[in-house]
């Protein structure tokens, strides 16, 4: 008898529902196994769609019916002496398997445990006794229950150890210390990660979504290309019952909150916000399904409209305010099943996820509240459709192969048309004959006004009147393409075969991402007013970039679950990665082969039935070079720089009139606006980036219902990827190998792709006489190894307190630490993904050795649902963190590199210094104090009318009840850019603060 057997029979029948998988499934179904006598034949089949599997029991008394679509089945045992058992409403979930077991029938004919029928708890998460990962999974049923805003990043904000990223970057989210640009996304097993600068991924519509999947670790040799996490979306589907249904989300404008003004630490107000105001957002979806051919052909579709409007910004410390933005996003989805047969199944997923948005601007004075006159409007499209085929076939018991192929594409198009109704746009042309600002894109040129007396106010500052797109703020905001877009290509082969003991999976899949991207200065030229040799000059800078660019990935796997007892399976996996990188002009700069990435781990079911599981995993993960390193970094691109000596200003552009050269032409980096020859751009022993990752815990079955648990996590960053872009360092070597050095040519790039802490190893034609020299720097010369750590211990639990109570929280202690975040830098918001600034220069990492942005102490999230009768219903999500680390960024020394305040190096009043350098004082990364702790508290309340009999209700949700408004980022500028203290104007001033209250309202209809 099955040891499951020997105990309670209410413990056997809540063990029979709830204990889940024996082995980890694939990333778009579950499985059901046991344990029945040899020889029995299971029948595993979904009322609701005919799909039936029959799995003969092995002579070991185990069974398997793998790669099962998500939803509910009914199990049935058939046996030799033609009885039977059957287990019903047995629910698989994404990546999970559930347990059935059956006892062989009675010689005397008496009722056995096996006859006892259950229905598992619609909020329970069982726990899973041989996964190894860190895996949260929340159905549509759930997330409904919870005041969350509805997309797929807040979500994933509920499960341990995610913490929501920088503002700068939008709606993401950083798992496990990584950066936001280092997570994977995935629907229906297609991978919708925007590769571009993994900053964004494909939507679907929300309500589409059935279940959502989120690993924050240790995840199995099948997943790659990330180092945070993954999240994994399934999609509803259709049954052989008809439904249908519709609903309204509505969010008014009038029910926010206005957000706080933003004022500095002295009391200076810096911003007025009193007259914003967030937008009115609207989001009607409709949907159906149901049997197109009953028992074989299924299909669901939905249709979805948003709509945000009345939105309204004001500068304040710019001269433009932001009016009247408004988006309109119509989606769909389509997904179709058709069981060809019992051993065959083709699905269809298809969905679009178009937005325009338009960003109409008037001029306001300084700091002001009032409208002035319209500027233009800035348009925005972006999404695109996706489709997705897959093929599952069971060929045998024991043999599963599935295959999937899936093409997507997500544009980026941008342009403006001014008050005159000229369009201004950039076609991503880049030629040397624009150095002179002649050509590029359209509209009134970048003006801002740098000299220390305009900074401070004492003088006025010049500026353009007639530019709506960048305004005179000192960060330009340039134009993108019209046409930029990214397209995907994505095939991949998975099979599972059962061998006795051992469970082995194998895969292959790769990965061709193209991007279109490009953008260029407003009017083609950017002019700064400076003091430069006792007079008043300015710089005239043409910065413009244009390439079609692509990464082609592919990678092997292989994995074994192996039971090697009854309560103990160990797990072994291996990947292999590779990486290639192309050009604007096809070319490869870039090829990483065989990045190795082992995989181990074990699950230990102490008491062999399923109320205590003791795990653990070790694996390596690797990233890719994202594509837009190679559009700037690979490719044409154009930065010309020239000073000149002027006698006017133009009163409208804000540019000098009366120009006299004080400087000849000269070219930034080497962007001559000509193709660069890929042999050079990145160095000849560059590795692959990747982390190794360790976690050790145990989960308990603390009820029948409800479960919890403790895991140790850590994670280092072995290798990183960045460029540097050291000029010394070559004319150092020019000069000790007796070459006259030359820069101004193609082959020679000013920034180099390398593994901080190697050495820099690349070809360059170092003095221009078109044969490439073979240049070794070392490195000791270049700066300091990438280095990222996160330390973290979990405590989670979930489950039914009472069949009306749902409850899932965790509280998590981490630390990260490191010289490097990762693909961005949330410290200043830039989003050059792997190429930030970092490592650029060795003075850039003095002192860069610290607590990261995305480090929390302290963070207690809880969410659940109270049913107080079948008509009423409450739920809560309450979060508490403590805060970010706050840097002082100012001017190291001299500027020895031109960085202005970038560095870690700042004079701020009550900022004690760390160290001296060089005669500089040095404030170590993360030593400046904290932002604010924060927490939140978000309430809802459901009503289902009886006569409705279910199918109507209406909910509304209130988001920051107690309109909390902390800050979570601030100004970490210590110093302006001349060196002058900021300790009593505007340093530690808050830019970023919590969401104000909200309040949203839903009816929805179910047919």
């Amino acid at each position: 008898m099955n040891r499951a057997l020997r105990r309670s029979a209410l413990t056997v029948a809540l063990g029979l529902c709830f204990a889940t998988n024996v082995h980890a499934q694939s990333n778009t179904a579950g499985a059901v196994f046991g344990q029945a006598a040899a020889g029995d034949t299971v029948v595993v089949e979904n009322p609701s769609t005919g799909f039936k599997r029959e799995i003969r029991v092995g002579n070991d008394g185990s069974y398997r019916a793998s790669a099962l679509p998500t939803g509910s089945y009914r199990v049935t045992v058939q046996r030799a002496d033609g009885s039977s058992s059957t287990r019903e409403n047995v629910t698989v979930n994404v990546g999970t398997g559930t347990s059935v077991n059956f006892a062989a029938a009675p010689a005397d004919g008496a009722t056995t445990l096996d006859a006892v029928q259950v229905t598992a708890m619609a909020m329970v998460n069982p726990i899973d006794v041989s996964s190894v990962e860190s895996t949260t999974i929340l159905t549509a049923e759930q997330i409904a229950k919870i005041p969350v805003p509805r997309d797929v990043t807040s979500v994933a904000l509920l499960a341990p150890g995610t913490v929501k990223g920088d503002a700068a970057f939008g709606n993401l989210a950083s798992f496990g210390g990584a950066s936001v640009a280092e997570n994977a996304y995935f629907v229906n097993g297609f991978n919708i990660t925007n590769s571009f600068k993994g900053l964004n991924f494909a939507s679907i519509p929300f309500e589409a979504i059935g279940e959502q999947q989120i690993k924050t670790g240790g995840y199995g040799a099948e997943f790659g290309r990330a180092l945070g996490g993954v999240v994994n979306l399934i999609t509803k589907r259709g049954t052989n019952e008809f439904h249908a249904g519709g609903n309204i989300f509505y969010t008014a404008s009038s029910l926010r909150a206005t957000e706080r003004d933003r004022v500095s630490p002295n009391g200076q107000l810096i911003e007025d916000n009193s007259q914003d105001r967030d937008p009115t957002e609207t989001i009607v979806s409709a949907w159906a399904s149901g049997a197109l051919v009953k028992d074989t052909l299924f299909g669901y579709a939905l249709v979805q409209y948003g709509r945000e409007s009345d939105e309204r910004s004001f500068g304040n410390n710019v001269n433009v305010a932001n009016d009247s933005t408004s988006s309109k996003n119509p989606n769909w989805l389509v997904k179709l099943d058709w069981n060809i047969n019992d051993a065959n199944l083709l699905e269809f997923t298809g969905f679009s996820d178009k937005k325009k948005a338009e960003r109409a601007v008037y001029s306001n004075e300084l700091r002001s509240t009032q409208r002035g006159a319209y500027l233009g409007t800035v348009f925005d499209e972006t999404g695109g459709n996706n489709y997705v085929m897959k093929y599952t076939g069971y060929l045998t018991d024991t043999f599963t192969l599935s295959a999937l192929y899936g093409t997507g594409e997500y544009r980026r198009n941008n342009y403006a048309v001014n008050a005159d109704g000229e369009r201004l746009v950039y076609n991503g042309v880049v030629s040397p004959d624009n150095a002179n600002g002649v050509i590029g894109a359209a509209g009134c040129p970048v003006v801002t006004d740098g000299r220390p007396d305009a900074v401070a106010g004492l003088i006025p500052a010049y500026h353009s009147t007639c530019s709506f797109i960048t305004g005179s703020s000192d960060v330009a905001r340039n134009l993108g393409l019209q046409d930029a877009k990214d397209e995907r290509d994505q095939f991949r082969l998975d099979a599972e075969w059962q061998l006795g003991a051992h469970l082995l999976r194998f895969g292959y899949d790769t990965d061709t991402f193209k991007s279109r991207d490009g953008e260029a200065s407003e009017g083609g030229v950017a002019w700064r007013y400076v003091s430069r040799g006792g007079r008043d000059q300015v710089r005239r800078r043409v910065f413009q970039t244009g390439a079609n660019v692509e990464v082609d990935s592919e990678a092997f796997y292989v994995e074994d679950h192996w039971s090697i007892t009854d309560d103990f399976i160990a797990y072994v996996g291996l990947r292999w990665d590779s990486f290639e990188n192309k050009n604007g002009e096809g070319q490869t700069y870039v090829k990483q082969d065989d990045q190795f990435g082992p995989r181990l781990g074990f699950s230990w079911d102490v008491f062999g039935d399923s109320s205590l599981k003791v795990f653990g995993n070790a694996g390596r993960y690797a990233l890719p070079i994202a594509a837009n390193v190679a559009v700037r970094g690979s490719s044409p691109s154009l930065y010309s720089q020239q000073y000149f000596d002027f006698t006017g200003v133009d009163p409208v552009t804000g540019a000098p009139t009366g120009l006299t050269p004080s400087s000849g032409l000269s070219y930034l980096n080497n962007e001559f606006g000509v193709a660069k020859d890929p042999r050079t751009i990145a160095s000849k022993n560059l590795d692959p980036q990747y982390q190794d990752e360790y976690i050790l815990g145990f989960q308990y079955q603390i009820t029948d219902n409800f479960s919890g648990g403790v895991r140790g996590i850590y994670r280092d960053l072995k290798r990183g990827i960045d460029d540097q872009c050291d000029y010394r360092v070559l004319a150092e070597w020019a000069d000790d190998n007796g070459y006259a050095i030359d820069s101004y040519n193609p082959a020679f790039a000013f920034c180099h792709i390398y593994n901080p802490g190697s050495d820099l190893d690349v070809d360059i034609d170092i003095d221009a006489d078109g044969t490439l020299e073979h240049v070794v720097i070392p490195a000791d010369k270049l700066g300091p190894k990438a280095k990222r750590t996160y330390r973290a211990i979990e405590v989670f639990a979930e489950g039914q307190l009472t069949d009306k109570f749902f409850l899932q929280g965790s509280y998590t202690w981490s630390k990260n630490k490191g010289n490097a975040e990762g693909g961005v830098k949330s410290d200043i918001g830039q989003d050059d993904t792997g190429v930030t600034q970092d490592f650029d220069y060795p003075e850039l990492m003095v002192g860069a050795d610290g607590y990261l942005p995305n480090d929390r102490r302290h963070t207690l999230k809880l969410f659940g649902n109270y049913e107080f009768s079948d008509q009423w219903s409450v739920g809560a999500n309450f979060l508490y963190q403590t805060g970010r680390p706050v840097n002082c960024f100012g001017v190291y020394g001299d500027d020895p590199v031109g960085y202005l305040n970038s560095y870690f190096s700042c004079d701020a009043g009550e900022v004690e210094p760390d160290t001296v350098d060089n005669g500089t004082t040095i404030v170590k990364r993360g030593s400046a104090g904290r932002t604010d702790n924060i927490w939140n508290l978000d309430l809802n309340v459901a009503y289902r009318p009886s006569f409705a009999e279910g199918r109507l209700a209406f909910k509304m949700d209130v988001f920051n009840v107690f309109n909390r408004q902390d800050a979570l980022a601030v100004d970490e500028s210590g110093e302006d850019s001349t060196g002058n203290p900021l300790f009593n104007s505007t340093y530690l001033t808050p830019t970023v603060y919590q969401a104000p209250r909200a309040v949203r309202f839903m009816v929805q209809y179910n047919w």
